[in-house]
């Protein structure tokens, strides 16, 4: 009787280690998000699925994942579940001098302004030179939660103010920038050139050929030139297949001197006919990228509706974020692409833009999708039905019925942005 209940005794200390360590090895998953409408346009995924995280990566993506696999499970029943929000055109040197983005107040810290509107990744845009490039991963890169990358100013200085330091020939050295860029290739995904006021292509050409020497693309920020420079010679003469215009949506209108409205140069939306210019679509043929940058001065409803209405869409959704834009027309990523949506862009294009497509375009394809073994970058959107309303940059509103607003955001598959408590245990 004795040796039974010793036999008996070990057999049921047997079996409850045995019970552990299955239920362990069942709960292989970390995080569970189910029962979402997962949208990832890289593996043309567009439905219900449940998504699987384990160890900071993406495990799996299927549908009915059971919840029984995982140690925490999310609901994330009538959501939408996408990539981060890979932002290509913020200004995110902040620092403590005065001047324009590099290094300077107007710029802002990257953390408290991603994670919020469902963004992983943003690239700083110009920031910084081949000169203080070193300075920002110090201080932004390195200290940022956020992925940070960086398009390099061609301005060895980076943008410091448009009325000095941009001005500056003499600091726009290609081959230095090139080479710059090359050894910070970690982080440095393209050239930009901003704010030249000057009436010749050489700041142009030579951001293309540093472009050329890092095979990166080139930014630009057109439309400041004294007498214009034509549109139509920049995108078909001077900048690559793959390279980007930002602001696309900015320019409007101009009036001369008499106060007669006269046709803008760089609109791509001709004010008159409120026709796309044939040279536009003619550059998009060509490969060329259309990125919104809306920013503070930078979005007009005037270009934005009609191009919709034609079907010129934007490659690239971005925000130009800086002080000057966070409490203007531009509120946050999430309201600009709630505008594309109010502008009769479907969803799925809407997030494709804000992930897939600048992806590509920054060249960095492990980014913005949510493949098996990706990094496990995720945002989680509630899609909310109502009356909403829409600034520009002129103070014109759109009235909207819908608003996608940032419900839960993943980094590297840790929580850092919980709206409403999802992923939170309720209190006793």
């Amino acid at each position: 009787m004795q040796t039974n209940f010793k036999t008996v005794k070990k057999l049921s200390i047997f079996l409850l280690i045995a019970f552990f360590a299955t239920t362990v090895k069942a709960q292989e998953i970390d995080l569970l998000l189910k029962g979402g409408h997962v949208i990832d346009a890289k593996n043309k995924i567009n439905g219900k699925m449940d998504l699987a995280v384990k160890d900071g990566k993406v495990y799996r993506v299927a549908a009915d994942i059971p919840a029984s696999s995982a140690k925490k499970t999310v609901n994330v029943s009538g959501l939408y579940v996408t990539p981060g929000l890979l932002d290509i055109h913020g200004h995110v040197f902040h620092g403590t001098e005065t001047n324009y983005l590099s290094n300077s107040l107007d710029a802002l810290p990257p953390d408290g302004f991603t994670f919020r509107a469902g963004v992983t990744t943003v690239v700083d845009a110009g920031g910084a030179g081949w000169k203080n490039i070193d300075l920002f991963r110090k201080n932004v890169v390195d200290q940022s939660k956020t992925r940070v990358l960086a398009f390099m100013n061609i301005v060895g200085g980076g943008m410091r103010g448009t009325e000095a330091y941009e001005q500056d020939e003499t600091d726009m050295d290609a081959k230095l920038t090139g080479a710059i860029a090359l050894k910070n290739k970690d982080i440095v995904v393209g050239i930009k050139l901003a704010h030249y006021i000057g009436h010749n292509w050489k700041p142009t050409d030579k951001a293309v050929e540093a472009g050329r020497i890092a095979s990166i693309p080139v930014m630009v920020d057109f439309g400041k030139s004294l007498p214009p420079l034509p549109l139509e010679d920049l995108l078909l003469k001077h900048l690559r297949p793959g390279d980007i215009l930002t602001h696309a949506y900015r320019y409007d209108q101009e009036f001369d001197r008499n106060g007669k409205m006269i046709e803008h140069k760089q609109a791509i939306v001709d004010v008159k006919t409120k026709k796309v210019k044939p040279f536009v679509w003619e550059a998009r043929k060509k490969g060329l990228i259309f990125d919104v940058g809306h920013g503070g001065g930078s979005f007009n409803w005037s270009q934005a509706v009609p191009a919709m209405e034609q079907g010129f869409h934007p490659d690239v959704l971005s925000s130009d974020l800086h002080t000057g834009s966070m409490n203007a027309g531009f509120k946050d990523m999430a309201n600009l692409a709630s505008k594309f949506l109010v502008l009769g862009m479907p969803l799925a294009d809407v997030i494709a833009a804000s992930t897939w497509n600048p992806a590509k375009v920054i060249q960095r394809t492990e980014l913005g999708n949510l493949s098996e073994g990706s990094e496990a970058d995720i945002a989680v959107f509630r899609l909310r039905e109502g009356d909403f309303g829409y600034i520009d940059a002129s103070g014109m509103a759109l009235r909207g019925k819908q608003k996608l607003e940032a419900e839960l955001t993943l980094r590297s598959g840790r929580v850092v942005w919980d709206l409403n408590a999802l992923s939170a245990p309720l209190a006793k």
